[in-house]
């Protein structure tokens, strides 16, 4: 199980490190079911099981991104690298040589 992968004696922790842990252990595992479905749904020949893999996926997507927003409100660093990032036009890798500069880094 993947939630029980720590690196360190759990006692040894911030409780904020804990849920932190277990927000990005869930969000992989919702992005590796969407990817599970998303093949399944690929591989069928039955129409009507490709929907419904394809919708279990969409409903994948959603927990994601629900736990991404939990991330963004209460990790200060995931909610300031997702301001920076997300819903930005243009080359993303040319956006982040933009940021190091405008920031000194």
């Amino acid at each position: 199980m993947s939630s029980q992968t720590l690196h360190v004696a759990r006692a040894r922790l911030s409780r904020r490190t804990i849920e932190n842990h277990y927000a990005i252990t869930s969000l992989m595992e919702e992005f590796e079911a969407v990817d599970w479905y998303r093949q399944r749904a690929d591989d069928t020949q039955d129409p009507e099981l490709k929907a419904i893999l394809l919708h279990n996926a969409r409903e994948e997507l959603e927990h994601a991104a629900m736990i991404l927003e939990w991330l963004r409100r209460n990790d200060k660093d995931v909610g300031e690298q997702l301001k920076e990032y997300l819903f930005k036009e243009g080359s993303i890798t040319g956006h982040e040589e933009g940021a190091i500069e405008q920031h000194g880094l």
